[in-house]
């Protein structure tokens, strides 16, 4: 009789410790992102959703940044990368008294969704003699790829690496996903028996049917995932891009779903949790970074970049505008054209329409922040906050000296350098009178015409 699958434990174990060398990079293989986000972590709250008992991240020496990312789970290292069989075994000591099923997964192919992990869980608990399923995807064109080659009981009976594969087995569509879900209580035994008798000489997981096959007549079982998208790996640049692609394509679909329009949808940018309301209008050529939060009834002009910030409803934002972390755009707000908001408050109704900066500022409600006017926040060492008050005039080309405050109802002049808080409803000059001297530039033009 099978087992019950939701009452069965269940460990899981990430091999991360690739060094990602076709990539040519610095960084961990598995820490370059996607949407905004490293595509472990993509693949880690995936995993978390399971539930499992404990997660196993398998990363390499000096990986301390993958080792942050995946925290609170534990890290084990792989010394010497020899193949994902080896990545495994270094995993089990971290499995020790475990019982229920183990899911392997691969660090860099994290585009694997829920559905699927359940999917192959369930096929582990098919039937009384499976003590092992893989997930394996149909491909057209197959080629480098392991191919898994069943026997006449549709069992598996091998999976055989392209490099190892005869011309006949390399015609196989079914391939190789790297994603296994294994019993746990000969796991140990029939990974010890992994052998480096390959093109490679490396250990390869991909062993671990014929093992459990000879070794104790178990046998393994494949789930089919339907769609290859989701299994695919990433080892270059050009297949970082190509993933990237696909999940821009996924939350462009989401969000149009979800009742926003998108003027053309190819030209934005999505991260990985851009929250949208409704009705939200984007025009093409924006760009969400991580953490935006966006109300109702917003409209984004193009070439608008956002990152770390709450737009509140019925507000307008560029085009060609920048919106900096740590910014809270109130309701009714106006943000126009060549305008950068860094770490501030912008009041309800207030209006920033072209050509300034406003940074480390809270400026009140129905303020107008004219064109030019900037919030001078730094004095080379550190930041300092502007505080305007409600229903203020802030003129054209203003300098707001921080640390400053405006008081409600103020107008402070335009052409105006402001080092000194202004009182409510005070008008603040702060410029020299003008100097003019009658016919100097005919004077001027008559000498230089002299001296040529």
């Amino acid at each position: 009789m099978c087992a019950d699958v939701t009452q069965t434990p269940l460990a899981c174990v990430l091999l991360a410790a690739g060094k990602g060398t076709r990539m040519k990079s610095s960084r961990p293989k598995v820490m370059h992102k996607l949407a905004g986000q490293p595509m472990i972590n993509r693949l880690l709250n995936t995993v978390e959703q399971l539930k499992p008992d404990r997660i196993i991240t398998v990363v390499g020496p000096d990986m301390d940044d993958v080792t942050e990312a995946v925290k609170p789970h534990k890290t084990v290292i792989q010394k010497k990368r020899l193949g994902t069989g080896d990545a495994l075994k270094t995993a089990l000591s971290e499995l020790k008294g475990f019982k229920g099923d183990v899911l392997i997964l691969l660090g860099d192919a994290p585009l694997i969704t829920l559905p699927t992990l359940r999917g192959l869980i369930q096929a582990r608990h098919g039937h009384d003699k499976v003590g092992m399923a893989v997930l394996g995807t149909h491909l057209k064109k197959p080629k480098g790829y392991g191919r898994m080659i069943l026997g006449p009981d549709s069992f598996l009976k091998k999976i055989v690496e392209e490099k190892d594969a005869s011309p006949e087995e390399k015609r196989y569509t079914l391939i190789n996903t790297g994603t296994f879900c294994v019993e746990s209580d000969r796991l140990e035994k029939w990974v010890s028996k992994i052998s480096n008798n390959n093109a490679q000489n490396e250990y390869y997981i991909t062993d671990l049917p014929v093992i459990a096959d000879q070794e104790d007549d178990v046998k393994t079982t494949v789930s089919i995932c339907d769609d290859p998208n989701e299994v695919r790996g990433i080892n270059s640049r050009r297949q970082l891009a190509e993933l990237e692609m696909i999940i821009q394509n996924q939350l462009r679909d989401q969000a149009m779903e979800d009742g926003a329009t998108l003027r053309d949808p190819q030209t934005v940018y999505f991260s990985f949790d851009t929250k949208l309301g409704q009705d939200v209008i984007v025009e093409p050529h924006v760009c969400f970074g991580p953490n935006v939060i966006i109300g109702d009834n917003v409209h984004i002009l193009s070439f608008t970049h956002l990152e770390g910030a709450h737009i509140e409803q019925n507000v307008s934002i560029g085009p060609f505008a920048r919106i900096r972390p740590d910014s809270h755009i109130k309701q009714g707000a106006r943000i126009g054209n060549f305008v950068e908001v860094k770490k501030s408050t912008i009041g309800a109704g207030a209006k920033a329409n072209h050509l300034s900066y406003i940074g480390d500022a809270e400026l009140g409600d129905h303020v107008n922040f004219s064109a030019g006017a900037i919030t001078v926040n730094y004095d080379g060492f550190q930041k300092h906050k502007t505080v305007i008050g409600e229903h203020v005039m802030i003129g054209c080309n203003a300098n707001l000296v921080a640390p400053v405050q405006i008081g409600n109802g103020a107008y402070v002049a335009a052409g105006s350098t402001i080092t000194e808080d202004v009182p409510e409803n005070a008008l603040s000059v702060a410029r020299n009178r003008p100097i003019i001297r009658d016919g100097w530039a005919t004077k001027r033009r008559k000498m230089k015409k002299e001296v040529s």
